[in-house]
């Protein structure tokens, strides 16, 4: 097979999830390399080094679960630890649009950036990672939480999917900063890559859950089974994965797939495009300062205004405070 009869569509690009399937070994997935979108996120904040890289593998981990949902919605992201970097934000709406923040200690990440610390679980500490499922003001909320205990975002999906959905999973997060020159000037972009495999056989007695049906209740110890011939060979193959093949531009997410799946033969679907877009407008804000008692508006007020940042993209807004209750 040649490396063109990987592709049933056109190459995704940057800024697009390709689904995959590998029907020889009950896999499906989703691939994809994040360039100008992320670097447009990343570039918006300033944030230190290790906080960006941190903040990508979110963006990407958001991307490769939220793309998955078969309905109008939304998938949020969120951390919650007691690390330098102690909450990390990413909202993937089923449109495409993204946005996420990171907010941090910036002398906390300093020290750790200083003595070598910037490995996910030193930045992030231990707490929890939150994933929602949003189906709108109409439907109910479904909410996974999983423990972060000093281990990577990888490692806190592959626990999600092992203890609420019953899949067996594999994921593989990367990010990595290009220098390059331009009219004399060095440029630094941002760019990065993940993967997500899962095994989804057709006869259900080769599903072998790793737990039983729901959370493990706490303290529990599982016996792992036997796995299943065709995913340990799934396994295997992700596992040769290097960080700079998801990063590599020159290393595209067909390319990596026929890599590593074409003896089997993998068919891949129209890719499902990301963008940069913030879902902040000046009508929500008026909306959400409309809802504050006399002092809170009394509180928020500075120079004799009101002004208001959103935390994902930078958008400023300014207001009257007279325009609100209690505003003088």
């Amino acid at each position: 097979m040649s490396e063109a009869g990987v592709r049933a569509v056109a190459p995704a690009g940057d800024d697009a999830a390709l689904p995959f399937e590998v029907a020889a070994l009950d896999v499906r997935g989703r691939a994809i390399q994040m360039g100008p979108v992320l670097n447009t996120i990343l570039a918006g904040h300033a944030y230190p080094d290790s906080v960006s890289k941190l903040l990508g593998e979110a963006l990407v981990l958001a991307v490769l679960l939220g793309s998955s949902l078969k309905f109008d919605g939304k998938f949020i992201l969120q951390t919650d630890t007691d690390g330098p970097v102690d909450m990390l934000v990413v909202d993937y709406r089923t449109d495409g649009g993204m946005r996420g923040y990171a907010r941090f200690d910036a002398e906390k990440v300093a020290a750790a950036e200083a003595e070598g610390r910037t490995e996910p679980g030193a930045l992030l500490g231990k707490g929890v990672l939150a994933m929602t499922i949003d189906q709108g003001p109409e439907m109910s909320r479904y909410q996974g939480i999983v423990p972060l205990d000093g281990g990577t975002l990888e490692d806190a999906g592959h626990t999600y999917f092992r203890q609420s959905e019953q899949i067996p999973t594999r994921i593989r997060l990367a990010v990595a900063e290009f220098q390059s020159r331009e009219t004399g000037e060095l440029v630094r972009t941002w760019r990065a890559g993940g993967l997500i495999v899962q095994f989804l056989p057709k006869a259900p007695e080769r599903m072998q859950a790793d737990l039983p049906g729901g959370d493990a209740p706490e303290g529990m110890e599982v016996e792992a089974g036997e796995e299943d011939d065709a995913w340990v060979e799934a396994q295997s193959l992700v596992g040769t994965i290097e960080d700079h093949e998801l990063t590599d531009p020159a290393v595209p997410a067909e390319r990596l797939l026929f890599r590593l799946f074409h003896e089997r033969g993998v068919r891949v679907f129209s890719p499902i495009q990301v963008v940069d877009r913030c879902s902040c407008s000046r009508e929500k804000v008026e909306g959400l300062l409309e809802s504050f008692s006399a002092e809170e508006i009394a509180e928020s007020i500075e120079d004799g205004g009101i002004a208001v940042t959103c935390e994902f993209c930078g958008r400023k807004y300014a207001f009257d405070p007279d325009q609100f209750s209690g505003g003088s």
